[in-house]
């Protein structure tokens, strides 16, 4: 099923223009989250608990698809930083240490593993931090704006 039919299905939902929008909008506040690997969990098991048309919320929730995962993250790195103000959210790298050998160190031994945690930390708290704003705009934009678009769409179905 290609996007477009997706989107068009948001459309011709039985539910409200109001319903549709609140789970659009919850699905893309889900898809943009901090929470990784748990996108799609979350938006059904939300959409499940409110009574939500879990359909349109898991269209909200493929905004963050393998396309958009890269660009959607940085810009939220880069939001974080901004809010916290943090100057270099990636630690310095020594290339000519780094082998496969030594990356199975950092993650079979906990003290390794502890200092890379603590190294990398300034960008999981940008991550975090710019996540939790731009899926909370996102989310409260995409209401508006699907609400909007369902109200035209069916006026002009209703007018055909």
């Amino acid at each position: 099923m290609a996007f477009r039919d997706k989107f068009r299905g948001i459309f011709q939902a039985k539910e409200t223009p109001h319903r549709i929008a609140l789970a659009f909008a919850l699905g893309v506040f889900m898809g943009i989250s901090p929470l990784l690997g748990l996108h799609y969990i979350g938006g059904f098991f939300f959409a499940w608990i409110f009574r939500l048309n879990k359909l349109v919320t898991f269209i909200g929730v493929s905004v963050n698809n393998p396309w958009t995962i890269v660009p959607i993250s940085s810009f939220c790195v880069w939001v974080g930083k901004k809010l916290i103000g943090i100057k270099q959210v990636l630690p310095e790298v020594d290339w000519k240490s780094v082998t496969l050998t030594n990356i199975i160190s950092r993650f079979t031994d906990i003290d390794n593993f502890i200092y890379l945690i603590n190294k990398l930390m300034p960008l999981l708290a940008s991550f975090f931090v710019g996540s939790f704003v731009i899926c909370t705009f996102a989310a409260i934009a995409s209401y508006f704006i699907i609400q909007t678009l369902v109200i035209r769409y069916r006026r002009t179905q209703d007018g055909a």
